[in-house]
């Protein structure tokens, strides 16, 4: 992407979503109610509270992409307890272009620091000798 070509303000949600999505997974670490837990956890401080819709979302989109598979399962001990979860793993492909993604999220997330640590400089620092 040329350095002069707009990308927008900051970093859009689903992309941001997706990224702590995929680390998730490639840790295996739970199913979709269990990941937007631990993410509205994560992300409380920051007054940040993903919202169910955008998670699955998010993941449908993963999976739509070949980046994912889906595998259901049976939540607790089998025969006694009968809630089915989902759980995702990194397909073949997605392991590549997870690669990828998160190469190119560094760059677009240093651009978004870059951006708002100029706003708190240019606006919250104390003035500087102008001549």
């Amino acid at each position: 992407m040329n350095e002069q070509q707009s990308r927008g303000f900051l970093l859009k949600q689903r992309a941001f979503l997706k990224l702590y999505l995929l680390g998730y997974i490639e840790k295996q670490k739970g199913y979709g109610s269990q990941m937007l837990e631990d993410l509205r956890k994560e992300f409380k401080q920051y007054g940040y509270s993903p919202n169910h819709s955008e998670i699955y979302k998010s993941l449908h989109e993963l999976y739509k992409e070949g980046m994912v598979r889906r595998e259901k399962k049976i939540k607790g001990e089998p025969g006694v307890d009968f809630q089915e979860i989902v759980i995702y793993h990194l397909t073949d492909k997605g392991k590549e272009e997870s690669r990828l993604f998160k190469k190119q999220m560094k760059v677009e997330l240093d651009r978004c620091i870059g951006l708002l640590s100029k706003a708190i400089e240019d606006h919250y620092s104390p003035l500087k000798n102008t001549r």
